[in-house]
């Protein structure tokens, strides 16, 4: 998401940062650029104007003209109004009411609103641990009703036993009847979806907004559709009343028009992404994390927090105390690729790494995506145990066998075996280094490596990430030789 306008403020502010002072002039072929990128990023007009008048009021005082470092200064300008414009703060679901809370979600046909459902219903058990209850009211589309039925099988979310024949009110009446009896802490309503909005839509919207009373009425908007997404959540709004909004696909959304433009157009709050197609593929929104990734500084917060919900905390004690002997095996590795594709993936984690952004087509040349994860634990799963504890034995023969067995070529598994050597190293200076850097790892310590412990490990990244060997990396980047 925000690759286009990323790239295209990262090269305008390349060139105000290298620069000294700047006259308004400088500051106005800025903005200039500013406004073209958010042009291509599909930016309503209105929010553009908006957006650059407040950067230009500040960006022109005396203490950016003047500043020791005014290019630093608007970059910081432009980050701060990104703020502005996204929302300020992140704001969660509201679930204090009394029980059963309803949330209500509400959008076109093809936007992704059973999915969502299901998602969030999936994340407020397993977080929350809220006890919730999803309806279908969706009697238009065929099948609509069985889809979430199966969601909820797959996710252990319970579902409202479908009744042929009801409609819409009728099912969200049995629904609020049935949570109450059963004590359930959340009702999802999945409403039914039209492929544009009409007043009979918007009729039937109402009628169950007012049975139901939802504490959350959540619009779920598809982030591909840009100012069309705009425009359906402006009218929902005016029409139904939005406490937030839900935006779908936005891996796959190299724009982010619809992300900045939703806020400043609706008054309602983007409350959460939806990052894939997985059912656990679902964030929250964080403005001030955003606007970093938009501005290539990436969002090592989200990352850590990602982390920390998908490693084992069993696993991760069992990994330090292995390290500790200076122990690294290849059932060690394929750990590690696992954990990485749980965490997002190469470009999934990568993209939250400040200074990425700059070395995109490098990273792209090179060829980073899941795929190399998963052949590489392909390699790996065609060794034997043996084979595995002790990747010395792996001769010329064993190479060919283990490249048959998982589809690969030779020169795969010579690659997987040379970076599992090259951590392996880097483990054990690690190791002798002081112990601190791998409880802070695998035990929650904090870090306490000594100076140069590293020195002298070969390129960081390379080695570090699996896939990265023989890349060639800009100076300063983490790892890198100088």
């Amino acid at each position: 998401m925000f690759d286009a306008l990323t790239n295209r403020l990262q090269g305008v502010f390349d060139g105000l940062t290298g620069r000294g002072a700047l006259s308004e002039a400088d500051v106005d072929v800025a903005l200039r650029e500013v406004r073209l990128a958010l042009i291509e990023a599909d930016v309503a007009l209105p929010v553009i104007k908006d957006f650059l008048a407040k950067v230009r009021e500040r960006a022109v005082g005396h203490d950016v003209l003047r500043s020791i470092t005014p290019g630093q200064q608007i970059v910081k300008i432009v980050h701060d109004v990104l703020v502005d414009t996204l929302g300020e703060e992140a704001q969660g679901l509201d679930l204090e009411a009394t029980p059963p809370v309803v949330v209500m979600m509400i959008g076109l046909q093809g936007s992704g609103k059973t999915t969502s459902t299901a998602k969030i219903g999936l994340r407020l058990q397993t977080r929350e641990k809220k006890k919730v209850l999803m309806a279908s009211l969706d009697t238009r589309r065929p099948a609509a009703q069985e889809q979430l039925k199966v969601l909820g099988e797959q996710t252990g979310v319970a579902t409202l036993p479908i009744i042929a024949g009801q409609n819409p009110v009728d099912i969200a009446k049995r629904a609020l009847q049935a949570a109450k009896l059963s004590g359930y802490d959340v009702v999802m309503l999945d409403t039914a979806g039209r492929l544009h909005v009409d007043e009979a839509l918007m009729a039937e919207i109402a009628q169950v907004r007012d049975i139901s009373q939802p504490t959350e009425t959540l619009l779920v908007a598809d982030s591909l559709a840009g100012q069309d997404s705009v425009n359906v959540a402006k009218t929902f709004n005016e029409r139904i009343g939005l406490s937030g909004i839900v935006l779908t696909r936005i891996d796959g959304d190299g724009r982010g028009g619809a992300a900045l433009s939703m806020r400043a157009v609706t008054g309602a709050p983007i409350k959460l992404l939806g990052t894939g197609e997985k059912l656990d593929a679902l964030e929250d929104f964080h403005p001030r994390r955003i606007a970093g990734r938009i501005l290539g500084q990436g969002d090592v917060v989200s990352l850590v927090e990602k982390a920390a919900e998908t490693i084992d905390a069993e696993k991760a004690a069992k990994m330090a105390a292995k390290l500790q002997k200076g122990a690294f095996d290849l059932d060690d590795l394929a750990d590690q690729l696992h954990q990485m594709r749980k965490m997002g993936g190469m470009q999934g984690i990568l993209g939250m790494l400040p200074g990425i952004a700059k070395m995109k087509d490098q990273l792209n040349n090179a060829g980073l995506d899941d795929k190399i994860l998963k052949r590489q634990e392909a390699i790996i799963s065609s060794m034997t145990m043996k084979e595995r504890k002790k990747p010395d034995i792996i001769n010329g023969s064993r190479r060919k066998r283990i490249a048959m067995g998982s589809g690969t070529e030779v020169s795969e598994v010579n690659k997987l075996l040379k970076m599992h050597r090259q951590m392996a190293d880097v483990m054990k200076k690690m190791n002798k280094g002081g112990r601190g850097m791998l409880s802070a790892l695998f035990g929650g310590q904090a870090p306490q490596l000594p100076p140069g412990a590293l020195q002298g490990a070969g390129p960081g990244m390379p080695q570090g990430l699996p896939g990265l060997g023989g890349m060639k990396l800009p100076p300063g980047f983490p790892g890198k030789k100088k």
